[in-house]
């Protein structure tokens, strides 16, 4: 069981440009403004930005579901034929992500809040 899409990452070149495109977009700063990642919440969305995307194998953006138990969940998607992209790791604040490709090369992200939000 899922909590939903909730996060979207880009996988972006142009750190700075995106930062203006999605500024625009969005009408709102980012929560996070770093090197390596920055991050809008909006409407209940999180639209991440990262710089260091296509060099992890992100061919564009990955929608990021979010779950209870990100290890149980990965385990599931490899049983049925996923291959991983990025296997589990913390991000900072309690957060894990991991992504997949499925069969048909479609990204597909998993994100465990380990603390409350």
């Amino acid at each position: 069981m899922t909590a939903g899409l909730k996060t979207i990452v880009y996988p972006v070149k142009d750190l700075a440009g995106a930062k203006a495109l999605f500024g625009a977009l969005l009408g709102v700063e980012p929560y996070a403004d770093t090197p390596y990642y920055v991050g809008y919440k909006d409407a209940g969305q999180d639209v991440g930005l990262d710089p260091n995307g296509h060099a992890k194998g992100m061919t564009g953006p990955v929608p990021y579901w979010h779950v209870a138990d990100i290890r149980s969940t990965l385990a599931s998607l490899l049983a049925a034929g996923a291959e991983t992209l990025e296997d589990v790791h913390d991000v900072g604040g309690g957060r894990l992500i991991a992504s997949v490709k499925d069969t048909d090369g479609n990204l597909v992200g998993l994100v465990e809040d380990t603390v409350a939000e």
